[in-house]
């Protein structure tokens, strides 16, 4: 995919908020003195008067954007993901899942490819962690033009959301033209009969490319873009896994918690399938070029396609 133009989804999500601020005035962006990385900046350059930096204290951020949501405003509360879902869990879950207020959390620098930032901030735990939160919705986009659906479709959502963007700039799949954001539905990116390769955010356009190079080989893999993980597409998945017999999750996440745990609850609960997780295994990163990094952790068409052959030999 070298020729296909690409863009990190954090700089989407900063470019949606900026877009949906011409059409509504009932919400505001808050960060945590990380406005620059997660492009909240240019919402803060067109909205100053409805842009709140709290400084280097996330649960305060979330607490702030809580007490906002409680006035009939809708909050965007944007940091990392590591202190999103980890430093301020207790917030988020407390503050805003528990009275299931109108806040939408930002997360950006998601997953192994933050890169040189290294294990400290490579959070592979954040979708386990939100997912667990009771009417917490959780969605990772796989590209610029689905990233700034979900920024749209957050808003208009009624109580709490995590969406998860990434810093590594990824590959634009979907058509600007024809693209329609569905809250927990599914799209099957292709049709295929041997094998379901499910996805979410950048490990999209990687399934896609392995399907490709599977299809060489005479393996004809389906692939489905899950980007809501709560609440998943349980229908899509039964149908899918009925008609290919077997199951590959691909996450830039921990194997356990994430996107491959949620589709093995619904596997095992409605159609048992043989499944295949790929992921973090356990594991934490350590610094280095994200597309490095994605390699070496087996995030990659390659190892999509390795694995999946030996998943079904």
């Amino acid at each position: 995919m070298a020729d296909v133009k690409k863009i990190a989804t954090r700089v989407s999500y900063g470019e949606a908020l900026v877009e949906l601020a011409n059409e509504h005035d009932d919400f505001v962006v808050l960060d945590a003195d990380l406005a620059a990385a997660t492009q909240t900046g240019k919402f803060k350059a067109a909205c100053p008067d409805r842009f709140f930096d709290v400084g280097i204290a996330e649960s305060n951020l979330m607490g702030v954007a809580a007490g906002i949501a409680t006035t009939g405003r809708v909050a965007f509360a944007s940091t990392f993901a590591m202190f999103a879902a980890g430093r301020a869990f207790e917030q988020v879950r407390n503050s805003i899942g528990y009275p299931h207020l109108n806040v939408k959390i930002g997360a950006t620098h998601a997953g192994i490819s933050v890169g040189e930032d290294g294990a400290t901030h490579q959070c592979c735990e954040d979708i386990a962690l939100m997912r667990v939160i009771p009417g917490m919705t959780v969605i990772v986009p796989a590209d610029d033009v689905e990233a700034r659906a979900v920024t749209r479709a957050a808003y208009e959502c009624d109580g709490p959301v995590y969406m998860r963007f990434a810093r590594l700039a990824s590959p634009v799949i979907n058509d600007p033209e024809t693209y329609k954001f569905e809250l927990g539905k599914g799209i099957v990116m292709r049709e295929g009969a041997d094998v379901t390769i499910i996805a979410c955010g950048l490990m999209v356009g990687e399934a896609l490319e392995a399907a490709e190079q599977l299809a060489a080989e005479g393996i004809d893999a389906e692939v489905i873009n899950m980007h809501t993980i709560k609440p998943i597409d349980a229908d899509l998945i039964v149908k899918s896994a009925t008609k290919t017999g077997h199951v590959v999750t691909v996450e830039e996440h921990s194997v356990i918690g994430g996107l491959g745990s949620a589709v093995a609850d619904v596997l095992c609960e409605q159609c048992p399938t043989p499944l295949k997780k790929i992921g973090v295994n356990d594991t934490f990163g350590e610094s280095g070029p994200g597309a490095e990094l994605l390699h070496k952790y087996g995030l990659d068409a390659a190892n999509i396609v390795a694995t999946t052959k030996e998943f079904l030999a």
